[in-house]
């Protein structure tokens, strides 16, 4: 084994590297986009391998959701992927609730992303999953790092986000928009390291500071996502061997972000931590590996910064093409707050903002940040709609579609409607398997409420002083996403701003 393994790397180093590999990675390609047609000439399959469904969708997500609008059960499978995808919420509560034990994140799954998230709580299952969500459970759940959070995100919207944004007041009569997708991406971010690292990473001051950090992030989880949307793994572990083409490219990003990681938790050894309020400070006090530790708050990272700024980014748009929605958020904070203003002095005082929370809810119902969400079966299973599952089959759940089916929210599932969370004018929750946003039983989302407090504290203090108006071509005026973990408007969400 030794002389074999000397003997690849000698070739792997040699010039006859150059031809030999790029021959090899099209062999290979070739191999498994010709087998699925041989082993599956279904209508599904072959759409999917000839991408003939953009012909008549914008996106992948809403391909999928018009199949599974059309299934019985709600459930589809993809032979070529190996993937049987789900809009059923009885199936979504077998998976995540009833049989969790069978329905881990998945080696398949945890390939595919441990360049980049390593042993962080969303890559890992059983035990290393477990210990994590014991002690984020703690530390999310007090009352103090949530009075935290709020301060974080309270200063982040005073001091720079509302500045910001005055300044491109009137800039429309010189063709002067703002892409408010950036400007959210800069704000979770921003506040998502400050909270996570205490660091300022300032990426929302006034001249718009390229941060080589958010950068790293942004295509390192775009290169990551396109692994998972490839049809074999095979290629890219190729590519990833050789450290060529898109997976040295993500190679680099990963060593920047670990990079600085490893630096911030030094530098908070070196400091002392015992009265610091960020998680990293909570979490050093129980985690002594600093690698181990640095997986952990890049995984926090990266889910507080793109789901935060994927919603807001949907709920502006949608906000947008109904103004009778900004007009009632405006006229119940008049009435619970007060006409100036200023923001809410405390989290119990948005609690009693019951449209605006509505709102936040429909906003993610038809546009969650997390469009769909796998899991991979590891033993021979039937779901609940009696689609049988076979062993190392990834099945998926849906909320992208689950938030336009019919016989889930009723024949207007497709209209923007925050009414139809309110009942005598208060919020009401609904069965969390049929609003898988936040996912739900055991894998629930811990940071959930300070999402939602983030969400809503930066749409109150933007909706009572600024008007936005779209800048997109009326051909541009249905979102189309970008790939990558979370969704993300292609080309931006530019908008002028008006002051109310």
């Amino acid at each position: 084994m030794e002389f074999e393994a000397s003997w690849l790397l000698q070739l792997l180093r040699s010039p006859l590297s150059l031809l030999i590999f790029p021959l090899i990675i099209l062999f290979v390609s070739l191999l498994y986009l010709v087998k699925p047609r041989v082993y599956c000439k279904c209508d599904i399959c072959q759409t999917y391998l000839t991408s003939s469904w953009r012909l008549q969708f914008h996106n992948l997500c809403d391909w999928y959701a018009h199949l599974l609008r059309n299934s019985p059960t709600k459930t589809i499978h993809i032979h070529v992927l190996r993937n049987t995808i789900t809009a059923n919420p009885a199936n979504v509560e077998y998976m995540l609730t009833t049989k969790f034990d069978n329905y881990p994140k998945g080696k398949s799954f945890s390939t595919i992303l441990g360049d980049l998230l390593g042993r962080g709580i969303f890559n890992v299952d059983g035990e290393s999953w477990r210990f994590q969500r014991k002690i984020a459970s703690l530390e999310l759940g007090r009352a103090s790092i949530r009075s935290y959070a709020f301060q974080v995100a309270s200063n982040e919207i005073q001091t720079r986000l509302v500045p910001l944004l005055s300044s491109f007041v009137g800039k429309e009569k010189r063709g002067g928009s703002l892409d408010l997708q950036d400007v959210f991406r800069r704000f979770s971010f921003d506040n998502i390291c400050r909270f996570s690292f205490g660091l300022d990473t300032k990426c929302l001051e006034l001249s718009f500071p390229e941060s080589e950090y958010a950068a790293s992030l942004d295509l390192a989880s775009r290169l990551s996502a396109e692994r998972a949307l490839a049809a074999s793994p095979f290629v890219w572990k190729i590519k990833r061997l050789l450290s060529i083409g898109s997976e040295k490219k993500l190679k680099e990003c990963i060593k920047m972000i670990n990079k600085l990681a490893q630096e911030v938790i030094q530098q908070k050894r070196k400091e002392g931590f015992s009265d610091d309020q960020d998680l990293l400070s909570r979490f050093m006090g129980t985690i002594d590996d600093d690698t181990y530790l640095g997986d952990v708050i890049v995984s926090f990272v990266l889910a507080g910064r793109d789901t935060v700024s994927s919603a807001l980014t949907s709920l502006f748009w949608l906000l947008a093409h109904h103004p009778l929605v900004v007009s009632a958020i405006r006229d119940e904070a008049d009435r619970v707050i007060g006409t100036n203003q200023e923001p809410t002095k405390n989290m119990e005082q948005m609690s009693e903002l019951h449209y605006l929370q509505a709102t936040v809810y429909e906003s993610m119902r038809l546009f969650p940040p997390v469009q769909f969400d796998s899991k991979f079966c590891l033993n021979d299973d039937v779901l609940p709609d009696k689609t049988f599952v076979k062993s190392g089959t990834r099945v998926t759940y849906h909320p992208y579609a689950m938030g336009r089916m019919p016989e889930i929210w009723g024949p207007d599932c497709l209209e923007f409607k925050p009414e139809r969370w309110l009942q005598d004018g208060v919020f009401v929750q609904v069965n969390p398997y049929k609003y898988p946003v936040f996912q739900a039983g055991l894998r629930v989302c811990l940071g959930k409420e300070m999402a939602l407090m983030e969400l809503k504290s930066v749409a109150l203090s933007l909706v009572r002083r600024f008007h936005f108006d779209l800048a997109l071509p009326s051909h541009e005026m249905t979102p189309r996403f970008s790939p990558g973990l979370t969704a993300a408007f292609s080309g931006g969400l530019p908008v002028f701003v008006r002051k109310i």
